[in-house]
């Protein structure tokens, strides 16, 4: 049986939900691989050195950033959180190395941003002929060393056609590339059962002929959910609080004319995104991604405070018509209007979009581990045929 290493860590909640998703597709295909989830945090710091240090894990800290908005000026703390990584470039790689002699995977595939030179390089010098593939859980790389190193002996999955231009400026050839339809959901998204959306919406105390928004701002929410929930006060709304509990009870506190649901972390984000008509979140890939595959067009907002690695997707709404960019809440209501005026125009945009990359990854993986004893490529076709958090996240 062979094994497949996803690798992974827990800032934000987009590199372990989609190391969850390929996990769960597999098995439901029963591929004969077994699938092991490694958390890179884990092998870097085994002793949880900087925990007992501080009383927190790291990811944590960029979790409260998240939490509370703390996101301005987010490029030039990327640029000395890479200066770090690279400085200690040599540990890294050592650990890396001592952990794969150990666990013998026959693939290895990065789902995290900054470390895929040392992983790849770790990869190489410690595992004969096993190949390693980094895929990009962002809609493009953010360039220099973000997702796509350059001059490294590996494959890249891009969710897009702007990804795959960039891996080829990068240097990477037709046969180290591919591009899948989008980004990588939970087979739920896929396997929906009957929608009675008039009786759930009276369950929830909706008015099944009004609109209603669905609000997200990731697996931690963001308290400018607390801002949108005022401004649309007469606006049915579904809030999705993630891992957030004081921003919901700040939600729950509020009076407001509309039907307003608050509703903590949930497994189930599909089921509350088929009682909607349209998204409002930050642009996160994750959260896009979700909502377009369920028909709903997405408001979300670019500007100073918008992730570095995240501002390329609000362009991305733009290109493909499927919904509104603002560069601040203040132009929130007249959005909403707007939205709701041309739903028709922006949901016959967002079903033009067919999003399969949980399935076309797996494909993709069989193709790997079939010329693993192969020295180079495989029988790639061009990738130019499909178009489709803080710092390290």
């Amino acid at each position: 049986m062979k094994i497949i290493d996803l690798v992974y860590f827990n800032f934000g909640g987009g590199h372990r939900s989609a190391a969850l998703a390929l996990q769960e597709a597999i098995g439901n295909q029963h591929r004969p691989w077994q699938v092991r989830l490694l958390n890179l945090v884990d092998v870097l710091d085994p002793k949880q050195s900087f925990r007992k240090l501080t009383g927190i894990r790291p990811e944590e800290i960029y979790n409260t950033c998240l939490r509370r908005g703390w996101t301005y000026g987010l490029s030039t703390e990327l640029k000395i959180l890479q200066g770090m990584i690279r400085f200690s470039h040599p540990t890294i790689v050592s650990r890396l190395q001592q952990h794969w002699l150990s666990a013998k995977p026959d693939l290895v595939v990065s789902l995290v941003p900054n470390f895929n030179k040392a992983l790849c390089e770790s990869v190489r010098d410690s595992l004969n002929g096993v190949p390693f593939v980094t895929v990009l859980t962002d809609l493009a790389d953010y360039p220099p060393n973000f997702w796509i190193e350059p001059g490294q002996d590996q494959h890249l999955v891009c969710g897009t056609a702007h990804a795959a231009r960039q891996a080829r400026s990068a240097g990477y050839s037709d046969a180290q590339i591919r591009t899948t339809s989008g980004m990588i959901l939970r087979p739920a998204f896929y396997c929906l059962p009957d929608l009675k959306r008039e009786a759930d919406c009276e369950k929830y105390g909706f008015d099944p002929q009004r609109p209603i928004g669905v609000v997200l701002f990731g697996g931690h929410g963001s308290a400018q959910m607390l801002g949108i929930a005022r401004a649309l006060a007469d606006v049915q709304l579904i809030l999705l609080c993630g891992h957030n509990q004081n921003l919901k009870t700040k939600l729950e506190a509020l009076v407001t004319p509309a039907r307003h649901l608050v509703v903590g972390f949930a497994t189930d984000v599909e089921h509350y995104m088929r009682l909607g008509d349209f998204l409002i979140g930050k642009p996160g890939p994750g959260s896009l991604s979700e909502a377009v595959h369920m028909g709903l067009p997405v408001i979300t907002f670019k500007n100073a405070s918008t992730m570095p690695q995240e501002r390329y997707n609000a362009t991305w709404v733009r290109e493909q018509g499927v919904g509104l960019v603002l560069p601040s809440l203040k132009g929130i209501r007249a959005a909403v209007t707007k939205m709701i005026e041309a739903l028709p125009e922006f949901r016959g945009a967002v079903e033009r979009i067919d999003n399969r990359a949980v399935f076309e990854v797996i494909d993709i993986f069989e193709q790997l581990l079939a010329m693993q004893n192969q020295e180079s490529g495989f029988n790639a076709q061009p990738a130019e045929t499909t178009e489709l958090a803080l710092l390290i996240g």
